[in-house]
């Protein structure tokens, strides 16, 4: 979503979409013609260009509807033929999510897992490729019995057949099979390769029954500096387009940099066969927390109950959304910052590290800190960059000197690692807060025993397969000949060797976490009594003893490596204990917050309507994933 600081109209100005039935004690109910079991699914599509926002609004709808006590899952469909997201370049669709079960997706299921606080499977991303493969054997099996296997009926089938299948799997802690599916269709109205997956949702909505189907179309109103005035005519060709190909829009979602004007309203619902209250207005707001209340001032949650017959009982969203207004207000009201470098490779594109950036901004907001990232492109900070642009890199070391704590993310590839371990050497010998993650980790290790043990060619094998001190090694099961899907993916168990260790603490002193990972190369384990021997201490291991997952530097204010990846499991309400220590110290708290038993002031926890505090806003007492 964009990140203008225009506010939200209100209910009354922007108008309802369906003015719910009051009936006696003034509760508001919604009738219950369907059967509980039926499931109710959500098509997001959209049109004119990509990136317009469709996962945080597809987030944001499953967000108001699962605070009105719904259980919801989603899905994303990527019309690539790539199997999954393994194999691609951050710079190619940003980073590459990692779920509880390995499955390497898109990044718009991070959003989902974050706003509904769920957890997801590989199966809940759906690809081109997928459906191509799973269709291709099958007909290889003989399945379909000499039958000429075609687009249609047997890859919209396949299409329609996953979806439904998919929607059923519960992806709450409490087993409860979803009644509601929102699914998002990637790309936009008209590209080639998604009109299998339009034409199967064309089907689709008939075999479900119209009850059960409804088409959120997200559209952008572009607003051209020269006249100032907003332009509807993108949008009414977008849906043109979409009702040619068989569906017709439900709500008109439209994205733009200010409040919606009404004339324009009114064009958008004459010339794409909708009423005025279907045109949502999404206008750029401060945060992306106020999305789901800026959907849910306009009426949605009334519309969806009378359009796809929900079984809610009480129609205004619960406490879950309350939570969410506090989060928004908080961050628009916060004046102390904290600012950390972000020291990464892919700083060219922000959504490279979009986990990254949410656990920071959960964090910082749990501390109540205005969060303030900046970006370093590690390359930067080498002496080759110093010979050929000195201004780049005397800019990009100020910007690590002036930082109050350093993240080092994961990465792969040679370059820009030695620019890397210059930022961790800094924040080690300057006592600075240090958060490693994945090949931060490994990079922390090299950059000890170069600097500390003496050895000067320490390295990694995947950059110096000859290195005499080989401190990060390749894992025995990596397959170098096969590059999707072989490396060591998603949950694992962690267990903490130290009663001592800060992280421990910070998880609130259990004795072990799971938490998701994503690496081919790993520390060598036959070395690490040489750096225990200086205060740099392995505090977390895996089940066998055999992998290194935590270290903490002794006497340093905050020192931390995590060979996972902590971030895909941080929420906006529940933030990663790695990066929230990490904010903690960079704020100056840590050591406070430890002295309380790890518990957060009063002003700093959400609270319920009745004024009392949340546990929810104390990630002491949190209910970390699988613990």
């Amino acid at each position: 979503m964009g990140a203008g600081t225009v506010g939200c109209l209100t209910g009354k100005e922007q108008g309802t979409i369906f003015q719910p039935v009051e009936t006696e004690g003034n509760q508001l109910l919604c009738s219950r013609l369907s059967s509980q079991t039926t499931m109710k699914y959500i098509l997001v599509t959209g049109g004119v260009i990509s990136g317009i926002g469709k996962g945080i609004i597809a987030s944001s709808v499953g967000t108001i509807l699962k605070s009105c006590g719904l259980h919801v899952t989603a899905i994303k469909i990527d019309p690539y033929i790539n199997i999954d997201a393994g194999t691609f370049s951050p710079y190619e669709h940003g980073e590459v999510f990692v779920l509880d079960d390995g499955g390497e997706v898109d990044l718009d299921l991070g959003n989902y897992e974050r706003f509904l606080d769920i957890r997801l499977t590989k199966d809940n991303n759906l690809t081109t490729g997928k459906i191509y493969q799973s269709v291709i054997n099958k007909e290889r099996r003989g399945d379909y019995l000499g039958k000429t296997v075609q687009v249609v009926p047997h890859i919209t089938d396949a299409i329609q057949e996953w979806v439904m299948k998919q929607a059923r799997i519960s992806v709450d802690d409490d087993g409860v099979e979803p009644q509601v599916c929102v699914i998002e269709l990637g790309g936009t109205v008209g590209d080639i390769e998604s009109m299998p997956f339009i034409e199967a949702f064309r089907q689709f909505q008939f075999k479900v029954k119209r009850e059960n189907f409804c088409n959120i179309h997200v559209s952008l109103v572009p607003q051209p500096s020269t006249t100032g005035e907003q332009k509807s005519k993108p949008t009414q060709n977008s849906v043109r387009e979409l009702r040619g190909l068989g569906l017709s829009p439900d709500l008109i979602m439209c994205r733009c940099t200010s409040p919606l004007q009404t004339a324009v309203k009114e064009k958008i619902s004459m010339f794409c066969h909708v009423e005025p209250t279907q045109v949502v207005c999404v206008q750029d707001v401060s945060s992306v927390y106020r999305v789901p209340l800026l959907l849910e001032e306009q009426g949605v949650v009334s519309y969806f109950c009378q359009r796809l017959n929900l079984p809610v009982e009480i129609m205004r969203p619960r406490r879950m959304l309350t939570k969410w207004k506090e989060m928004a207000d908080r961050s628009d009201r916060l004046l102390e910052h904290v600012s950390i470098a972000l020291v990464g490779k892919y700083t060219k594109l922000s959504d490279s590290y979009t986990s990254v950036i949410k656990a920071l901004e959960h964090s910082a907001l749990a501390i109540n800190h205005k969060l303030e990232v900046k970006y370093i492109d590690s390359a930067d900070l080498e002496t080759t960059t110093l010979q050929d642009e000195p201004v780049k890199y005397h800019e990009a070391w100020q910007r690590l000197c002036s930082s109050h704590g350093v993240l080092v993310p994961g990465g792969f590839g040679v370059r820009g690692t030695e620019g890397k371990i210059l930022a961790i050497s800094w924040a080690r010998k300057q006592n600075k807060p240090f958060l490693g993650v994945c090949l931060g980790m490994q990079l922390a290790v090299c950059e000890f025993a170069r600097n500390v043990l003496g050895w000067e060619d320490a390295n990694s094998t995947e950059f110096n397969p000859d290195s005499k001190h080989p401190v990060v090694i390749d894992m025995p099961e990596h397959n170098p000949g096969q590059m999707g899907g072989t490396m060591r993916l998603g949950k694992r168990r962690t267990i903490f060797k130290s009663n001592t260790s800060v992280l421990k603490k910070l998880y609130g002193d259990f004795e072990w976490v799971e938490e998701r990972h994503r690496h081919r190369f790993e520390v060598n384990p036959e070395l690490k009594h040489h750096f225990e021997a200086k205060g740099f201490n392995f505090v977390g291991q895996d089940v066998e003893g055999e992998r290194m997952e935590v270290i903490e530097l002794e006497g340093h204010c905050y020192f931390v490596g995590v060979q996972y990846h902590p971030e895909f499991t941080s929420r906006p309400i529940k933030p990663s204990p790695p990066y929230f220590g990490l904010l903690l110290a960079a704020a100056g708290k840590l050591q406070s917050y430890m002295a309380k038993g790890c518990r957060l002031s009063p002003r700093d926890t959400y609270s319920d309507r009745s004024g009392s505090s949340s546990p929810e806003g104390d990630p002491s007492e949190l209910k970390f994933p699988s613990l």
